[in-house]
This record gives C-alpha cells, sequence and structure tokens, in this order.
C-alpha cells in the first residue's frame, strides 16, 4: 500500500472501509455522512439480492444472525464476476467453501443450493443446444432412445429442503435421500418435481445410457429392482416416460 499512487491508495482505503467499516478507518479528507452513504448503497444492494434468491435461508435465520452473515460475507468474500445476476452463486460458494459457523443449521448449504438452482435454471440458454432436427418429438419413444430436456436437473439432498419453513426445521437427515427434478417448459416456467427412488432411476439411466432405447433401459431397472414380472415395470415406466414428455423434461426420441 505505501508505495501505490495516492489515488490507488485512496481508492483501497475507500473499499476496504465499506467492505468492514468496523476494522478499516475512512480514507482522510472523505466526510463521514457521506461515507455513511455509500456503506449503506453498497450493503443494502447486495443484501437485496441475496435476499430475493434466498428467501426462506433468511425467513429462518434470526435477524441479527443474518445480518451478521451478510457483513461477513460482504466483507470475506471475493467474488469473481462483476455481473449482478452472478452475485448470488457467489454467496453459495462463501457458504460452501468460506463459512464455518457451529451455530448454522447442517442444511444450510443445501438449502442455499435449492434456492439458487432456480435463478440458475431460469437464467441458463441451455436450451439453445437443443439439435430439434434430430429428435423425433411424436415417435415410438419406447423403441428410440428418450432426449432429455438440457433444461431439466435432477437434484439430490440427504435434507427435505423442499419442505423447510419457519414451522418445519429438520434435526437430521432424511433417512432416504430426497430425490427432485427441476425442469423449465416450453413457457420458460419453473416447476419442481419429487421423485420415488425409482423415477429418480429412470432419469439416472436416461441421462447415462445414450445408446439405449427406452425398453432396454426399463428391462435394466427392471433387473435391477430383480423385478419378477419385467412387462409391469416396462408398463408403468412409460406412463411416468409421458408424464415427463406432457411437462416438457423429455422432448422425444432419437433413432439409435
Amino acid at each position: 500500500m505505501a508505495e501505490l499512487p495516492l489515488f490507488k491508495k485512496t481508492q483501497y482505503e475507500f473499499a476496504a472501509h465499506i467492505r468492514d467499516p468496523e476494522s478499516n478507518p475512512i480514507p482522510n479528507d472523505v466526510e463521514e455522512r457521506r461515507m455513511k452513504i455509500y456503506n449503506e448503497l453498497f450493503f443494502n444492494n447486495v443484501e437485496d439480492f441475496i435476499s430475493n434468491t434466498y428467501p426462506v435461508l433468511k425467513k429462518i435465520t434470526a435477524e441479527d444472525d443474518w445480518n451478521d452473515m451478510m457483513r461477513d460475507y460482504f466483507s470475506r468474500h471475493l467474488s469473481h464476476t462483476p455481473l449482478f445476476p452472478e452475485m448470488p452463486r457467489e454467496f453459495l460458494k462463501y457458504l460452501e467453501n468460506e463459512r464455518d459457523n457451529p451455530n448454522d443449521p447442517d442444511f444450510i448449504k443445501e438449502l442455499a443450493h435449492y434456492e439458487w438452482i432456480e435463478l440458475a435454471l431460469m437464467t441458463s440458454d441451455l436450451d439453445e443446444t437443443i439439435k430439434w432436427d434430430k429428435i423425433d418429438k411424436d415417435g415410438d419413444l419406447l423403441n428410440q432412445q428418450p432426449v432429455m430436456s438440457p433444461l431439466a436437473w435432477p437434484l439430490t439432498y440427504q435434507y427435505p429442503v423442499q419442505h423447510i419453513s419457519t414451522d418445519f426445521i429438520p434435526d437430521t437427515p432424511s433417512e432416504q435421500p430426497v430425490y427432485l427434478l427441476i425442469y423449465r417448459d416450453n413457457k420458460d416456467e419453473v416447476h419442481f418435481m419429487e421423485l420415488n427412488p425409482v423415477t429418480a432411476l429412470l432419469i439416472q439411466f436416461i441421462n447415462d445410457e445414450h445408446q439405449l432405447n427406452t425398453k432396454k433401459i426399463l428391462e435394466k431397472i427392471a433387473e435391477q429392482l430383480n423385478h419378477p414380472d419385467p412387462n409391469v415395470v416396462i408398463e408403468g415406466g412409460m406412463q411416468i416416460m409421458q408424464d415427463l414428455k406432457n411437462r416438457n423434461v423429455i422432448l422425444g426420441g432419437m433413432n439409435i
């Protein structure tokens, strides 16, 4: 700092005070009243962005604890992007990699990820990667390779994050994994869907087995479940597939 030009030194002092006014003095020759305006403007804008993305997390956190967390994030985290829409992702990185407060609930990272993922999907441009010329939207889905929408993202959590509220604060993880699907439909509306283990397994196979048609995938699931009648699994699986297609999660099929 001592070797910097005066104007740069002042800029660093100015920014340091805004980030953490309790630990960094006001730069020389800057009026305290004016400095307070900058402090409140910057901090309140950041807090507003975070609050809008993480409303449940804010609601279940005591006001003083929330303000302390915002100040800790604001003063310590070094963002890697100047884009405002990316700010909620930066806060998630802070929770995942930097924050270590024993008073935080164990589910804080999962809840934050669940709340952030809606914004991530809403602003995603992955729909531009869909190769509609290769997809048969109304074909024989049973005997074709199913095509999953790039705007349908399976999620797995230890806690039932979709139910967390001021009236429900889980103390321990769920006995079984929590399977969810977030997807954006053809009207660009974002939806969440709870999945049972079989549907979650079906979606996993669709994403992983790119050379199998739906029938082969369902036969593999029947084998994995050790089901005595694979036809029952195939019939039930096709009902699930049709529902997913109606939701725009499955876009159609491709010939193998």
